[in-house]
């Protein structure tokens, strides 16, 4: 876990299957025609209409069902892990949750849907805990994953998987536009596509340059008596680090190693950024428990971003390959600012933690 330390980050290429790809995203047609069949993480899948009754496992794959204006085919949904996008409470509300964490198949099955929508291999993939997609697919239902858990990215029901390839928002984008094409809301695809790169613009616009003295870790969580998951260099949180200008001291390509707090306080971060979740899966899901852990142990009470305040809450959607690492990118260029890290004074010390 030594050699996790300090590579630069190298942008990513994707491309697409459908239509002409020649800007790394797809040309669509003004209007889908079906049958619809598309290249999905490997597979090829096929769409004979329209789906109206859609099980989405993952919250990003709900959210985005959401914003395209979709929740009246969302039948049910699952795995979440925290609240819903501000001003959906209501919309999401009106659609069963089957579980918070992991669906049985069986309950997914019982919505009778005619499409599942996947954010993670995990759930529903060659080692899914939920089931294989060849499962769904023998009863023809097809299964719609999240590109950003498979392109560039090599899944295991060992770990939370290696990221080969940078994740940049592109990956986002093609989600939102391919599932925009597979229910013909095309324009209203577009729509979101466009608010998410505007918002990121005035995001990067609002942190100035630090000279490169920024460094961060992300911690996701953490087991019983375990060491963190904290996040590799080549997944979301690397990507808002980038976009802000933040060197992460975490150097490999799996999503979420665990690493020591004695490696991590050497490499002595400037922040770090505790990710906020309702979910309860492990002990350390909790902020309250991160920040009273940050305070207690002997080890990471005594680093300099603990003892001067620089660390800084992040709902842990953000910090998975979703619409909300937008958000992430706000929130931390937010935090900065506050604590005056991005100022010409420099690491000037703001105090209190948990900023």
């Amino acid at each position: 876990m030594n050699s996790f330390l300090k590579r630069p980050l190298i942008a990513g290429l994707i491309t697409f299957s459908i239509g002409a790809a020649a800007l790394g995203h797809p040309v669509y047609a003004a209007e889908t025609t079906y049958p619809l069949t598309l290249e999905n993480c490997g597979r090829q899948i096929t769409f004979d209409k329209t789906p109206t009754r859609t099980v989405s496992i993952g919250q990003s794959s709900t959210e985005i069902l959401y914003l395209l204006g979709l929740a009246d085919k969302v039948a049910g949904t699952a795995l979440w892990v925290g609240p819903v996008l501000e001003g959906y409470e209501e919309v999401n509300a009106k659609v069963e949750r089957l579980a918070d964490n992991d669906p049985s198949f069986e309950s997914v099955l019982a919505k009778k849907p005619d499409m599942v929508a996947v954010q993670f291999q995990w759930q529903v993939g060659p080692e899914g805990v939920v089931a294989r997609p060849e499962q769904f697919e023998e009863l023809g239902i097809p299964v719609y994953t999240s590109p950003s858990d498979c392109t560039g990215k090599e899944n295991s029901a060992a770990s939370d998987g290696v990221r080969r390839q940078v994740f940049t928002m592109d990956l986002v984008y093609r989600e939102i536009r391919e599932l925009a094409h597979i229910y013909n809301v095309q324009d209203k695809g577009e729509k979101v596509v466009a608010e998410l790169k505007s918002r990121e613009e005035a995001a990067r616009a609002k942190v100035a340059s630090a000279g490169d003295k920024l460094s961060a870790v992300f911690w996701f969580s953490s087991a019983a008596d375990a060491d963190p998951y904290v996040a590799g260099r080549n997944g979301a949180p690397g990507y808002i680090m980038a976009a802000l200008g933040i060197e992460n001291i975490i150097d490999t390509e799996d999503e979420w190693p665990t690493v020591g707090w004695e490696t991590i306080a050497k490499a002595e971060p400037t922040m770090i950024v505790a990710g906020s979740m309702e979910r309860r899966r492990y002990p350390l899901d909790s902020l309250d428990a991160k920040l009273e852990f940050l305070k207690t142990d002997p080890v990471a009470s005594l680093m300099p971003a603990v003892a001067k305040g620089y660390v800084f809450a992040m709902d842990a959607q953000a910090m998975n390959p979703t619409i909300r690492t937008i958000e992430g990118i706000e929130a931390l260029a937010d935090a900065i600012a506050e604590a005056g890290l991005a100022s010409k004074a420099g690491l000037a010390s703001k105090g209190g933690l948990g900023k």
